[in-house]
Protein backbone atom coordinates (compact mmCIF):
# COMPACT_ATOMS: atom_id res chain seq x y z
CA UNK A 1 0.00 0.00 0.00
CA UNK A 2 3.00 2.65 0.95
CA UNK A 3 4.66 1.62 -2.36
CA UNK A 4 1.36 2.34 -3.83
CA UNK A 5 1.10 5.56 -2.51
CA UNK A 6 4.50 6.87 -3.34
CA UNK A 7 4.30 5.72 -7.20
CA UNK A 8 1.04 8.00 -6.92
CA UNK A 9 2.72 10.90 -4.79
CA UNK A 10 5.62 10.67 -7.42
CA UNK A 11 3.53 10.36 -10.80
CA UNK A 12 1.04 13.47 -9.76
CA UNK A 13 4.96 15.47 -8.87
CA UNK A 14 6.15 14.33 -12.28
CA UNK A 15 2.68 15.97 -13.74
CA UNK A 16 3.28 18.91 -11.75
CA UNK A 17 6.47 19.54 -12.80
CA UNK A 18 5.62 18.54 -16.30
CA UNK A 19 3.18 21.27 -16.39
CA UNK A 20 5.23 24.24 -14.93
CA UNK A 21 8.02 23.23 -17.51
CA UNK A 22 5.06 23.14 -20.31
CA UNK A 23 3.94 27.07 -19.42
CA UNK A 24 7.65 27.91 -19.15
CA UNK A 25 8.21 26.61 -22.70
CA UNK A 26 4.59 27.55 -24.40
CA UNK A 27 6.01 31.23 -23.70
CA UNK A 28 9.26 30.72 -24.95
CA UNK A 29 8.29 29.54 -28.08
CA UNK A 30 6.24 32.23 -28.66
CA UNK A 31 8.17 35.14 -27.90
CA UNK A 32 10.71 33.19 -30.58
CA UNK A 33 8.09 33.08 -32.83
CA UNK A 34 5.40 36.41 -32.74
CA UNK A 35 2.27 36.80 -35.02
CA UNK A 36 4.14 38.37 -38.25
CA UNK A 37 1.12 39.49 -39.55
CA UNK A 38 -2.19 40.86 -38.50
CA UNK A 39 -5.08 39.22 -36.47
CA UNK A 40 -7.98 39.36 -39.00
CA UNK A 41 -11.59 39.10 -37.08
CA UNK A 42 -13.70 36.21 -38.00
CA UNK A 43 -16.76 34.28 -37.17
CA UNK A 44 -15.65 32.99 -33.18
CA UNK A 45 -12.64 34.44 -33.62
CA UNK A 46 -9.11 35.84 -35.32
CA UNK A 47 -7.46 34.12 -38.57
CA UNK A 48 -3.52 35.40 -38.99
CA UNK A 49 -3.09 36.70 -42.07
CA UNK A 50 0.20 37.81 -43.66
CA UNK A 51 0.94 39.36 -46.85
CA UNK A 52 3.92 40.29 -48.34
CA UNK A 53 4.89 41.62 -52.09
CA UNK A 54 8.27 42.75 -53.59
CA UNK A 55 9.07 45.70 -54.69
CA UNK A 56 8.03 45.26 -58.57
CA UNK A 57 4.57 43.52 -58.74
CA UNK A 58 2.65 43.15 -61.96
CA UNK A 59 -0.27 44.81 -60.99
CA UNK A 60 -2.54 42.25 -63.51
CA UNK A 61 -1.38 39.26 -61.50
CA UNK A 62 -3.81 37.08 -59.77
CA UNK A 63 -3.08 36.96 -56.21
CA UNK A 64 -1.62 33.74 -54.32
CA UNK A 65 -3.24 32.52 -51.24
CA UNK A 66 -0.97 29.95 -49.41
CA UNK A 67 -2.27 26.84 -46.92
CA UNK A 68 -0.23 25.21 -44.75
CA UNK A 69 -0.39 21.61 -43.85
CA UNK A 70 -0.87 19.52 -40.68
CA UNK A 71 1.94 20.10 -37.86
CA UNK A 72 2.71 23.19 -39.31
CA UNK A 73 1.99 27.05 -39.93
CA UNK A 74 2.17 29.96 -42.47
CA UNK A 75 6.20 30.12 -42.40
CA UNK A 76 6.70 26.70 -43.58
CA UNK A 77 4.89 28.11 -47.05
CA UNK A 78 6.40 31.16 -46.90
CA UNK A 79 10.09 29.63 -46.64
CA UNK A 80 8.84 27.15 -49.05
CA UNK A 81 7.43 29.61 -51.62
CA UNK A 82 6.15 33.01 -50.30
CA UNK A 83 9.00 34.98 -50.59
CA UNK A 84 10.08 33.78 -54.05
CA UNK A 85 6.39 34.20 -55.28
CA UNK A 86 6.32 37.96 -54.34
CA UNK A 87 9.13 38.82 -56.24
CA UNK A 88 6.05 39.81 -58.62
CA UNK A 89 2.65 39.15 -56.87
CA UNK A 90 1.00 39.80 -54.04
CA UNK A 91 1.11 36.59 -51.91
CA UNK A 92 -1.05 35.94 -48.67
CA UNK A 93 -0.18 33.36 -46.19
CA UNK A 94 -2.72 32.13 -43.81
CA UNK A 95 -2.70 30.09 -40.52
CA UNK A 96 -5.04 27.82 -40.41
CA UNK A 97 -7.42 28.24 -37.67
CA UNK A 98 -5.78 26.37 -34.60
CA UNK A 99 -2.88 26.61 -35.91
CA UNK A 100 0.10 29.26 -35.42
CA UNK A 101 -1.07 32.13 -33.95
CA UNK A 102 -4.88 31.91 -35.75
CA UNK A 103 -7.96 31.18 -32.97
CA UNK A 104 -9.89 27.98 -33.44
CA UNK A 105 -13.26 28.71 -33.54
CA UNK A 106 -16.14 26.03 -33.15
CA UNK A 107 -15.89 23.32 -35.82
CA UNK A 108 -13.00 24.33 -37.60
CA UNK A 109 -11.50 20.83 -37.21
CA UNK A 110 -13.69 20.13 -40.24
CA UNK A 111 -11.85 21.33 -43.50
CA UNK A 112 -15.12 22.80 -44.96
CA UNK A 113 -15.41 24.85 -41.76
CA UNK A 114 -11.55 25.75 -42.19
CA UNK A 115 -11.99 26.81 -45.66
CA UNK A 116 -15.48 28.98 -44.45
CA UNK A 117 -13.42 30.60 -42.06
CA UNK A 118 -10.23 31.62 -44.61
CA UNK A 119 -12.46 32.94 -47.17
CA UNK A 120 -14.23 35.62 -44.67
CA UNK A 121 -10.39 36.79 -43.66
CA UNK A 122 -9.64 36.97 -47.08
CA UNK A 123 -12.73 39.12 -47.81
CA UNK A 124 -11.48 41.21 -45.14
CA UNK A 125 -8.29 41.77 -46.75
CA UNK A 126 -9.66 42.80 -50.16
CA UNK A 127 -8.56 39.50 -51.82
CA UNK A 128 -11.76 38.84 -54.16
CA UNK A 129 -10.34 36.30 -56.18
CA UNK A 130 -7.05 34.78 -56.33
CA UNK A 131 -4.85 31.48 -57.07
CA UNK A 132 -4.76 29.00 -54.22
CA UNK A 133 -2.34 27.08 -53.79
CA UNK A 134 -2.41 24.24 -50.44
CA UNK A 135 -0.13 21.77 -49.16
CA UNK A 136 -1.14 18.36 -47.57
CA UNK A 137 -3.87 19.22 -45.24
CA UNK A 138 -3.96 22.23 -46.61
CA UNK A 139 -4.30 20.79 -50.25
CA UNK A 140 -7.63 19.13 -48.87
CA UNK A 141 -9.03 22.59 -47.39
CA UNK A 142 -8.31 24.12 -50.75
CA UNK A 143 -9.83 21.43 -52.30
CA UNK A 144 -13.35 22.11 -50.22
CA UNK A 145 -12.46 25.83 -50.82
CA UNK A 146 -12.58 25.15 -54.75
CA UNK A 147 -15.83 23.65 -54.54
CA UNK A 148 -17.14 25.99 -51.94
CA UNK A 149 -16.28 29.23 -53.11
CA UNK A 150 -15.86 28.66 -56.88
CA UNK A 151 -16.28 32.35 -57.85
CA UNK A 152 -13.13 33.51 -55.63
CA UNK A 153 -10.59 30.71 -56.57
CA UNK A 154 -9.24 32.11 -60.19
CA UNK A 155 -6.98 28.75 -60.27
CA UNK A 156 -6.05 26.13 -58.30
CA UNK A 157 -2.76 24.16 -57.15
CA UNK A 158 -3.06 21.12 -54.79
CA UNK A 159 0.63 19.58 -53.39
CA UNK A 160 0.43 16.44 -52.17
CA UNK A 161 -3.30 16.68 -51.11
CA UNK A 162 -4.77 14.47 -48.75
CA UNK A 163 -8.48 13.54 -51.09
CA UNK A 164 -9.45 10.23 -50.91
CA UNK A 165 -10.00 7.20 -47.53
CA UNK A 166 -7.27 5.43 -46.87
CA UNK A 167 -6.58 2.12 -45.28
CA UNK A 168 -4.57 2.52 -41.48
CA UNK A 169 -5.56 4.11 -38.41
CA UNK A 170 -3.77 7.38 -36.26
CA UNK A 171 -0.41 7.58 -35.15
CA UNK A 172 -0.21 6.63 -31.29
CA UNK A 173 0.64 10.21 -30.46
CA UNK A 174 -2.42 11.67 -32.46
CA UNK A 175 -4.96 9.27 -31.00
CA UNK A 176 -3.82 10.61 -27.59
CA UNK A 177 -3.78 14.25 -27.92
CA UNK A 178 -7.34 13.40 -29.95
CA UNK A 179 -9.09 11.75 -27.06
CA UNK A 180 -11.24 13.89 -25.17
CA UNK A 181 -9.87 15.10 -21.95
CA UNK A 182 -6.92 12.62 -21.89
CA UNK A 183 -5.88 14.12 -24.97
CA UNK A 184 -5.44 18.08 -23.11
CA UNK A 185 -4.37 16.72 -20.24
CA UNK A 186 -1.33 14.94 -22.06
CA UNK A 187 -1.05 18.04 -23.86
CA UNK A 188 -0.41 20.22 -20.83
CA UNK A 189 1.89 18.03 -18.59
CA UNK A 190 4.41 16.06 -20.60
CA UNK A 191 3.33 16.43 -24.26
CA UNK A 192 5.52 19.28 -25.30
CA UNK A 193 8.35 16.99 -22.92
CA UNK A 194 7.99 13.58 -25.43
CA UNK A 195 6.94 15.97 -28.93
CA UNK A 196 10.43 18.31 -28.55
CA UNK A 197 11.92 14.46 -28.65
CA UNK A 198 9.82 13.79 -31.61
CA UNK A 199 9.82 16.92 -33.47
CA UNK A 200 12.87 16.73 -35.63
CA UNK A 201 12.85 12.69 -37.00
CA UNK A 202 9.23 13.76 -37.46
CA UNK A 203 10.58 16.34 -39.86
CA UNK A 204 13.41 14.24 -41.29
CA UNK A 205 10.61 11.61 -42.47
CA UNK A 206 8.89 14.10 -43.98
CA UNK A 207 11.04 15.30 -46.47
CA UNK A 208 12.40 12.00 -46.75
CA UNK A 209 13.73 11.19 -49.66
CA UNK A 210 15.05 14.25 -49.89
CA UNK A 211 16.90 16.26 -47.37
CA UNK A 212 15.20 18.15 -44.72
CA UNK A 213 16.60 21.89 -45.38
CA UNK A 214 19.76 22.86 -41.91
CA UNK A 215 17.62 25.33 -40.88
CA UNK A 216 13.64 24.12 -41.64
CA UNK A 217 12.84 23.93 -38.00
CA UNK A 218 13.21 27.54 -37.11
CA UNK A 219 12.57 28.66 -40.08
CA UNK A 220 9.45 27.49 -40.20
CA UNK A 221 8.48 27.95 -36.77
CA UNK A 222 8.02 23.88 -36.22
CA UNK A 223 8.23 24.60 -32.49
CA UNK A 224 5.08 26.33 -32.66
CA UNK A 225 3.29 22.97 -32.92
CA UNK A 226 4.15 21.92 -29.15
CA UNK A 227 2.06 24.51 -27.98
CA UNK A 228 -0.56 22.39 -25.88
CA UNK A 229 -3.87 23.60 -27.61
CA UNK A 230 -2.09 23.58 -31.21
CA UNK A 231 -1.11 19.68 -30.45
CA UNK A 232 -4.39 19.10 -30.12
CA UNK A 233 -5.92 20.95 -32.28
CA UNK A 234 -3.72 19.67 -34.69
CA UNK A 235 -4.19 16.06 -33.74
CA UNK A 236 -8.23 16.43 -33.85
CA UNK A 237 -8.11 17.38 -37.63
CA UNK A 238 -6.00 14.33 -38.48
CA UNK A 239 -8.30 12.28 -36.68
CA UNK A 240 -11.50 13.77 -38.37
CA UNK A 241 -9.80 13.95 -41.97
CA UNK A 242 -10.47 10.27 -43.02
CA UNK A 243 -14.21 10.66 -42.64
CA UNK A 244 -14.49 13.96 -43.78
CA UNK A 245 -12.61 13.26 -47.55
CA UNK A 246 -14.88 9.99 -47.93
CA UNK A 247 -18.06 12.48 -48.04
CA UNK A 248 -15.95 15.10 -49.84
CA UNK A 249 -14.33 12.44 -52.86
CA UNK A 250 -17.97 12.34 -53.78
CA UNK A 251 -18.14 15.89 -55.47
CA UNK A 252 -14.43 16.66 -57.06
CA UNK A 253 -16.34 16.74 -60.14
CA UNK A 254 -18.02 20.13 -59.40
CA UNK A 255 -14.58 21.88 -58.77
CA UNK A 256 -14.32 24.14 -61.53
CA UNK A 257 -11.27 26.31 -61.11
CA UNK A 258 -8.25 25.45 -63.56
CA UNK A 259 -5.98 22.73 -61.43
CA UNK A 260 -3.00 21.61 -61.01
CA UNK A 261 -2.31 18.67 -58.98
CA UNK A 262 1.16 18.04 -57.96
CA UNK A 263 3.01 14.82 -56.27
CA UNK A 264 6.09 12.91 -55.67
CA UNK A 265 6.24 9.83 -56.54
CA UNK A 266 8.44 8.73 -53.51
CA UNK A 267 5.78 10.51 -51.40
CA UNK A 268 5.55 7.84 -48.21
CA UNK A 269 3.35 10.21 -45.82
CA UNK A 270 0.57 10.37 -48.41
CA UNK A 271 0.27 7.72 -51.26
CA UNK A 272 -0.08 9.52 -54.51
CA UNK A 273 -1.72 6.67 -56.06
CA UNK A 274 -4.57 6.73 -53.26
CA UNK A 275 -5.00 10.32 -53.51
CA UNK A 276 -3.30 12.88 -56.03
CA UNK A 277 -3.87 10.16 -59.18
CA UNK A 278 -7.30 9.87 -57.74
CA UNK A 279 -8.85 13.47 -57.82
CA UNK A 280 -6.60 14.74 -61.09
CA UNK A 281 -8.88 12.10 -62.48
CA UNK A 282 -12.10 13.10 -60.75
CA UNK A 283 -11.60 17.32 -61.06
CA UNK A 284 -12.71 18.10 -65.16
CA UNK A 285 -10.13 20.94 -65.41
CA UNK A 286 -7.13 18.94 -63.55
CA UNK A 287 -3.53 18.48 -64.90
CA UNK A 288 -1.38 16.00 -63.10
CA UNK A 289 2.37 16.39 -62.37
CA UNK A 290 4.14 13.69 -60.90
CA UNK A 291 7.25 14.16 -59.92
CA UNK A 292 10.28 11.19 -59.85
CA UNK A 293 12.08 10.61 -57.02
CA UNK A 294 10.05 13.48 -54.96
CA UNK A 295 8.31 12.86 -51.40
CA UNK A 296 5.56 14.55 -49.58
CA UNK A 297 7.46 18.08 -49.96
CA UNK A 298 7.16 19.11 -53.45
CA UNK A 299 7.49 23.05 -52.41
CA UNK A 300 10.89 22.41 -51.25
CA UNK A 301 12.30 19.64 -53.36
CA UNK A 302 10.81 21.07 -56.54
CA UNK A 303 10.02 24.72 -56.19
CA UNK A 304 10.41 25.31 -60.15
CA UNK A 305 7.78 23.02 -60.94
CA UNK A 306 5.30 24.21 -58.12
CA UNK A 307 6.27 27.90 -59.34
CA UNK A 308 5.30 27.29 -62.90
CA UNK A 309 2.18 25.43 -62.36
CA UNK A 310 0.82 28.61 -60.31
CA UNK A 311 1.95 30.66 -63.59
CA UNK A 312 -0.58 28.36 -65.85
CA UNK A 313 -3.14 28.00 -63.81
CA UNK A 314 -3.03 32.12 -63.58
CA UNK A 315 -4.82 34.29 -65.49
CA UNK A 316 -3.12 35.99 -68.46
CA UNK A 317 -2.40 39.41 -68.34
CA UNK A 318 -3.91 41.48 -71.38
CA UNK A 319 -1.44 42.33 -74.53
CA UNK A 320 1.35 45.04 -73.55
CA UNK A 321 0.80 44.60 -69.61
CA UNK A 322 -2.26 47.15 -69.39
CA UNK A 323 -4.41 46.58 -66.30
CA UNK A 324 -8.19 45.98 -68.65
Amino acid sequence: MMALLVFAVAVAAILGVGAILTAVWTTRIETAYPAAGRLVPVAGGRIHVLEIEGANPVADRSPVVLLHGASSNLLDMRFALGDRLAAGRRVILVDRPGHGWSDRPAGSSSPARQAALIAEALARVGADRFVLVGHSFGGTVAAAFARAFPDRVAGLVILAPVTHPWIGGLAWYNALLSTPAVGPFFARTVGLGIGSLLLRQGALSVFAPQPMPPDYLDRAGIALLLRPTEMVANAQEIAGLKAFVTGEALHYRDIAAPTVVITGDADDIVSPRIHARAIAAAVPKARLVVLPGVGHMPQYSAADAVAAAIAAVSPQPPPGGATP
